[in-house]
């Protein structure tokens, strides 16, 4: 099963990966509530490849949405056959313009029973002021689709892998809410991750674990299969991110196992123990622990608080209390045994005194009930010994 490579992709520019239908309905279904009267905002989408755009157009009433627009970015690499729009008056092929979509209203124009994308298609070929062509060059940066933004209520797309961080840095700008889809590994990087410490970011209800599958350009020589003539490729990291309310980040994850020194290991360069899933997080350890990233699709602010991440060089000598950087000679010795090995990454010592780096790790704490918080002396991280890890 061939899969696709997103730092590969990012390195080569090719951003184009267009969301299934089934995928966006999937997600999206949990969120109706929150879209009633509001303006939905498609900034990264051309509906001759947009699924976003069908998917809302098609639910615009069910959705009970105030206002549809989406843009389109100019020089669109693929013209879909979808929706067919009339450009005769622009003189230009559609994909070789940036414009906008703008929808108050979808009826059944033809009178069949149904909304569907006939009706789409007639009202767009038939109302002049719901299609437009943008001045620029439809760039979700640009002022013309910044101030469309600032009109939105919320954004759902599927922006460019390669422009994630600076993408959701404009919604979080302007205080948009948003339901989007980005690479799983952006969940560390240090902007995105500082969102999560806050509680203002959370990944969606999909599983997190599968991964999508996304229409590709005909360019891509990776690809899972074909599918009506388009290329299926299989991305295993990805996911959907919102600050909308998402129900599970409100549910406990079940703690059972005991903690235990041999079991859960302190890293050598932090005061933390190391866990290795959030399956096994110790029930009655309150202290610092260093948890896989993946720990933030199951993450309940009300249960935990993320501390930070471990691996940031800068936080770990300005912030972190509970770093402790090995010695030059140490130091100087682990490059020698593992090329790969980095100062700030957690690690552990074997007998041998052999340095093993932990993968990706974020450092987390339990927030305690107050029924602990009257036992603090009788749990394995004292309260003297816990007020060391308290941030001021």
């Amino acid at each position: 099963m061939a899969r696709v490579d997103l730092t590969n992709a990012k390195r080569a520019k090719k951003d184009e990966f267009y969301t299934q239908l089934g995928d966006i309905s999937k997600e999206l279904k949990y969120y109706k509530p929150y879209f009633k009267d509001k303006v939905v905002f498609c900034n990264c989408d051309d509906p001759y490849e947009s699924n976003f755009f069908k998917f809302f157009a098609l639910n615009f009433n069910f959705f009970g949405l105030k206002k549809l627009i989406a843009t389109c970015y100019n020089g669109s690499p693929i013209a879909g056959d979808e929706l067919p729009l009339l450009f005769d008056d622009m003189g230009e092929e559609p994909k070789k313009i940036a414009y906008k979509v703008e929808i108050t209203e979808v009826k059944d124009y033809n009178s069949d029973g149904a909304v569907n994308l006939t009706d789409v298609q007639y009202l767009i070929q038939n109302d002049k002021n719901v299609l437009s062509r943008l001045k620029g060059n439809g760039d979700f940066r640009s002022p013309e689709c910044v101030e469309l933004l600032k009109e939105a209520d919320i954004v759902v797309t599927n922006p460019p892998f390669s422009l994630f961080r600076e993408y959701v840095a404009l919604l979080v700008k302007y205080q948009k809410q948003y339901v989007i889809i980005g690479n799983t590994n952006s969940l560390a990087c240090k902007e995105i991750f500082g969102l999560f410490q806050k509680d203002q970011i959370r990944t969606g209800y999909t599983n997190f674990n599968v991964g999508m599958f996304f229409y590709v350009l005909d360019s891509f020589e990776k690809y899972h299969h074909i599918e009506n003539g388009k290329k299926i490729a299989r991305v295993s990291t990805s996911c959907w991110y919102t600050n909308l309310p998402v129900s599970k980040h409100n549910e406990d994850i079940i703690l059972y196992k005991k903690y235990s020194p041999e079991d859960y290991p302190k890293y050598d360069n932090y005061d933390a123990i190391n866990v290795d899933s959030y399956k096994d997080i110790p029930c009655d350890y309150y202290g610092a622990m260093g948890v896989p990233v993946t720990f933030l699709d199951k993450y309940n602010p009300n249960q935990f608080e993320i501390i930070w991440r471990g691996g940031d060089i800068e936080w770990a000598e300005a912030e972190c209390t509970f770093y402790t950087p090995p010695t030059k000679e140490m130091a100087d010795n682990f490059k020698k045994q593992d090329k790969t090995w980095r100062i700030q990454n957690p690690y552990l010592l074997d007998k041998d005194g052999y340095a093993h780096v932990v993968y990706q790790r974020i450092f987390i704490r339990r927030r305690q009930p107050i029924e602990y918080q009257q036992q603090e002396s009788k749990l394995p991280m004292a309260a003297e010994e816990q007020a060391k890890y308290n941030k001021p």
